[in-house]
């Protein structure tokens, strides 16, 4: 039995230890907003935190769960006014959204720990998130102005 909580609410379930998270996610509980891409761990689209901490849960075992905290893009969303989401969506972010997921969920870790991060910041926290199409500039806007949202909101 792994017991641990997901996007605010507990749960216990019958799965391999060595199950990655991110099919524990899919296909053992329904929430398809982390997407699988690589499967190694190399370019971001599989992301949650995990007790604040981003995690790539494509090669993260269920088991590193246990007792954990694990939020997903579906449990940021849960907050209507997430100023992440808004900014993203303000800064017309996406272009076939497939990445956007873990991009979000980089992001609000990063500025969950650094507020008013520079150029170089963005650059070093976003480096394990790949966007094919290719949207890093208005990425980079969206940081900054979801910035802006979370001071004003305190």
């Amino acid at each position: 039995m792994i017991e641990f909580v997901l996007n605010g609410k507990s749960v216990a379930l019958e799965v391999l230890q060595d199950m990655p998270l991110l099919w524990v996610l899919r296909d053992v509980l329904g929430l398809t907003g982390t997407k699988y891409s690589c499967g190694k761990g190399l370019c971001g689209a599989c992301n949650v935190l995990v007790d604040g901490e981003v995690v790539h849960s494509c090669v993260t075992p269920v088991s590193y769960v246990r007792g954990a905290k694990v939020t997903t893009i579906e449990g940021l969303a849960a907050d209507k006014g997430h100023p992440v989401i808004t900014a993203w969506i303000e800064e017309d972010v996406p272009e076939c959204g497939y990445c956007q997921p873990g991009q979000i969920v980089t992001a609000t870790a990063l500025l969950t720990s650094n507020p008013n991060p520079t150029d170089s910041d963005i650059d070093e926290a976003m480096s394990q998130n790949l966007c094919r199409c290719g949207t890093y500039h208005r990425i980079r806007k969206a940081i900054y102005r979801a910035g802006e949202l979370m001071k004003k909101n305190k």
